[in-house]
């Protein structure tokens, strides 16, 4: 089960820490969007970054098309609508703009948490 994380919080460290906060932000997400998604050729957080910072930012290109490509089918198991938005992050990510491919795909993981922590909670 995955934790919902606030967005706005993610962003304020990613910007004080200058960058260093946004790699584990990025570790994160990718383990979350794995283990929603159940998608076992996802690689693992750190090896994501990893080669992210060794290719100097084009795996991570290729790292939020494929995020956007599994962030489907999660959606898809948690009763949300499968709107496929890899293209879009490619797009965002083309212009610079890749804190807000980051925060759209942890907000579709906050949704499908908050789901999950609900469907779980006990009814009193």
């Amino acid at each position: 089960m995955i934790k919902s994380k606030p967005i706005v919080t993610c962003i304020v460290l990613s910007l004080v820490t200058c960058g260093i906060y946004a790699f584990i932000w990025i570790a994160q997400m990718v383990n979350d969007v794995k283990a929603v998604s159940g998608d076992d050729k996802l690689p693992d957080g750190g090896m994501a970054v990893l080669l992210t910072i060794i290719t100097c930012g084009i795996y991570g290109f290729y790292l939020v098309y494929i995020l956007g490509q599994a962030m489907v089918v999660a959606n898809r198991n948690n009763g949300f609508s499968d709107t496929d938005n890899s293209m879009l992050y490619l797009i965002l990510m083309f212009f610079g703009l890749s804190i807000v491919s980051y925060c759209l795909i942890q907000n579709d993981l906050n949704a499908i948490a908050d789901k999950s922590t609900a469907s779980a909670a006990p009814v009193a």
